[in-house]
């Protein structure tokens, strides 16, 4: 039986470090720390990240930005909001809350943020920066998956790590970041033939391509750490992409779904927000 990777518990962990730098940012008289989140739209997965999001500002001391615009609102009207909280040096960080509605052209509006004030790595001058490894605003979710794995004082160098899903978000800069601490990294996807035997042979497995429970007991290595970054709804429960009940009878470390990668991004994201400061500490 393996152990479960309490997700909440290292993101309180993190949260409680994070305030106590958001208050010597008081201390000194420094405008309080603030970032803007976009939603065009009423997509509703995006409203309770939303929320979720302010919720734990409020609890760090970090002021939150909602801004909310009608999915029918033109293109040059959304880029002059970005440009407004570009321009404005209370805004520390700025995120646009994704998909964008189909009649949107989503490069143009993400890559109208500031790279400087893009605190979830969106833009492609971060993600040009993240690739050649220089200094940058990592992806949130990734940057918290990763923190999960150490947790579990796994050496990660040399370890065979397989990646279920190849998005630009989670799959591709999770793949890169295990690449960064020496590990041989496999993405699988659509097309990638014989899944289940890649899977079999990951010491570390990482799932984001949100089919529910996808992912078995029979699909993992003995002693193996499993890490579910699927988001699904099921008959009204969430579920991930790992069949947790039955996986952790293999694994040794897992993530629940809820209570697992998803506590961390949040945290991730008002952590970029403060290390984008840190010249002004």
């Amino acid at each position: 039986m393996g152990a479960t990777i309490d997700g909440k518990r290292i993101a309180a962990e993190y949260k409680e470090r994070l305030r106590l730098l958001v208050e010597e940012r008081v201390e000194k008289r420094l405008s309080p720390l603030c970032i803007a989140s976009i939603l065009i739209g009423d997509d509703k997965g995006s409203i309770f990240y939303m929320n979720n999001q302010s919720k734990i500002c409020t609890e760090i001391g970090v002021e939150y930005k909602k801004i909310i615009i009608d999915k029918n609102t033109p293109q040059d009207e959304i880029l002059e909001v970005i440009d407004r909280l570009n321009n404005d040096s209370n805004t520390h960080g700025i995120i646009i809350q994704l998909p964008l509605p189909d009649n949107l052209d989503e490069e143009v509006i993400v890559n109208r943020i500031s790279y400087l004030k893009d605190v979830d790595g969106l833009t492609d001058i971060n993600a040009g920066k993240f690739y050649k490894g220089e200094k940058c605003f990592v992806p949130c979710t990734s940057q918290g998956i990763m923190e999960l794995i150490k947790s579990t004082g796994i050496d990660i160098s040399g370890k065979r790590a397989v990646v279920l899903g190849r998005s630009i978000i989670v799959g591709k800069s999770i793949a890169q970041l295990l690449l960064n601490e020496d590990a041989t990294v496999t993405i699988c996807h659509s097309k990638t033939v014989n899944v289940k035997d890649i899977c079999k042979e990951a010491d570390i497995l990482i799932s984001a391509i949100g089919r529910p429970k996808f992912v078995k007991e029979d699909f993992i290595k003995d002693g193996a750490v499993v890490i579910d970054v699927g988001f699904n709804v099921v008959n009204g429960k969430m579920v991930g992409d790992v069949d947790y009940e039955n996986a952790i009878n293999k694994a040794s470390h897992i993530t629940p779904v809820p209570g697992g990668v998803g506590s961390m991004t949040p945290i991730m994201l008002i952590k970029n927000t403060c290390e984008g400061l840190e010249d002004e500490y």
